[in-house]
């Protein structure tokens, strides 16, 4: 009873981290008229601040101290800050930039990209329905290319950059609250030098700013770190196979507004890229299940036995 209760706590939190997550760009068209670069920088800054009230509440600072007493690990850290960053930067810029589909693209490509990584660094075998959803995701890319002259770089940016942190994190003795926290603070001098030295937009001075607006900048740490807290707490309670089955409501979000509610053209390029990855997703789906499935009939038997 304990346990399917946890699971739908769970279930919950993970539910609610994909949509916040899906419906960031409503907030980022709200402020589409600041520079993305110090969209950014607020980003960087309020997320600091945030996470550094939730550690002082979770007493969470001695993980914080650990992390600097590792050289090795702080150096590695300020890597997966720099790809953290610059996948923040680039999603801003492509939901302000009419780019919202590409985006979409990106992460519905992105748990494609996982189990590919999870074989060339990890040493893990893809099964056969993998390797076909594999092989369908990268038809859809080259039919793009070779028929339509281009490819959707944005999408294949935005899949890689955070493909590859997740991958560098998953290495890295530290927990997500603390890394992210450590990564933010490593960020802090870039993000207060650009805000410094090269911020010249009508919003870059704080002071001069309407509160209204002051608000909305400060929301992006809000933004940032909530989702984050809801997907750690889906986390610890359920496996990561029945998380991914989550990971698909944040694009969706994205592409119904990228279609509907900015009127994004879905271009026939776009439509064919998306018909191979969405195959591919479902043949994903598909495998996972198939293996869930086997897991929990082998279970039952060794506990029959």
């Amino acid at each position: 009873m304990q346990l399917n209760r946890e699971q739908k706590i769970g279930g919950i939190f993970a539910a609610s981290a994909y949509t916040l997550w899906g419906i960031a760009p409503l907030y980022f068209k709200q402020i589409d008229f600041v520079p993305a670069l110090e969209i950014l920088l607020h980003r960087i800054l309020w997320s600091f601040v945030l996470l550094a009230l939730i550690l002082t509440v979770m007493k969470q600072w001695p993980a914080v101290q650990a992390v600097f007493k590792k050289p090795k690990l702080l150096a590695a850290m300020l890597g997966t800050a720099l790809l953290l960053a610059g996948n923040w930067g680039l999603f801003i810029w492509a939901v302000n930039n009419g780019h919202m589909l590409e985006a979409s693209l990106g992460y519905y490509i992105n748990p494609l990209l996982n189990i590919l990584l999870g074989m060339l660094f990890l040493g893990e075998r893809l099964r056969k329905l993998q390797w076909a959803a594999v092989t369908l995701a990268l038809t859809g890319v080259l039919i793009q290319l070779a028929y339509f002259g281009s490819l959707p770089w944005v999408a294949l940016v935005l899949a890689s950059s955070f493909a590859l942190y997740g991958l560098f994190r998953k290495k890295l003795a530290v927990d997500a609250l603390s890394g992210l926290f450590v990564e933010s603070l490593l960020l802090m001098p870039l993000a207060l030098l650009y805000w410094w030295q090269f911020a010249d937009s009508a919003a870059a001075n704080l002071l001069q700013n309407t509160l209204g607006l002051n608000l909305w900048l400060i929301a992006a740490g809000v933004v940032t770190t909530v989702p984050l807290l809801c997907f750690i707490a889906a986390a610890r309670r359920l496996q990561l196979s029945t998380m991914g089955f989550f990971q698909y409501i944040g694009p969706s979000f994205m592409f119904v507004f990228g279609v509907f509610l900015y009127n994004e053209p879905l271009d026939p390029s776009k439509l064919v890229t998306f018909a191979f990855i969405w195959t591919a997703l479902l043949v994903y789906s598909l495998d996972a299940v198939w293996q869930m499935n086997k897991g929990r009939k082998a279970t039952t038997k060794k506990a029959a036995s």
